[in-house]
């Protein structure tokens, strides 16, 4: 796969799954705000990749199956961590997210600014850690069952 079929792969990759996670945001975040977010990416690049991985089967069986496939997904997650990050920039709400559950977790009535600003630092790199760790294992399990669906042509 040369590396301009993982760029379209991951571009449609990238627009697939904000149209799902759209949908997907509507219909769980009403049920449960907190883990309607997660269920919603999950379920999102699950999904998406899924459908990249039956579009792409040819290119992805071109060569190594496995290759291909951790390309596309690590590229993948560079792009989910920048949408995350970009995403919690223009978000005023999720620093009082992570202030309220900070508050709920620890004992904060004698917390300085620099207690503030290393735990929601630490929040914030979980959140982006979890966010590239969806994107890794359920856009690899998607791309190689959306792979393995379609049969190779024969030529």
């Amino acid at each position: 796969m040369k590396f301009g079929d993982v760029i379209t792969a991951v571009a449609s990759l990238a627009v697939i799954y904000i149209l799902l996670a759209f949908v997907f945001l509507a219909v769980f975040v009403p049920v449960d705000p907190y883990w309607g977010l997660d269920v919603a990416n999950i379920l999102a690049i699950l999904v998406a990749s899924l459908i990249v991985g039956y579009v792409f089967a040819a290119k992805i069986q071109e060569g190594s199956r496995m290759g291909a496939i951790g390309r596309i997904v690590v590229l993948f997650s560079v792009v989910q961590m920048f949408g995350f990050m970009a995403s919690m920039a223009v978000n005023p709400y999720m620093g009082a997210m992570m202030e309220e559950g900070l508050e709920s977790m620890f004992s904060t009535s004698g917390w300085a600014t620099t207690d503030w600003l290393g735990y929601s630092h630490f929040v914030l790199i979980m959140m982006a850690a979890f966010n590239v760790v969806f994107a890794l294992v359920f856009g690899f399990i998607g791309l190689y069952v959306g792979s393995r669906l379609r049969k190779p042509s024969k030529s």
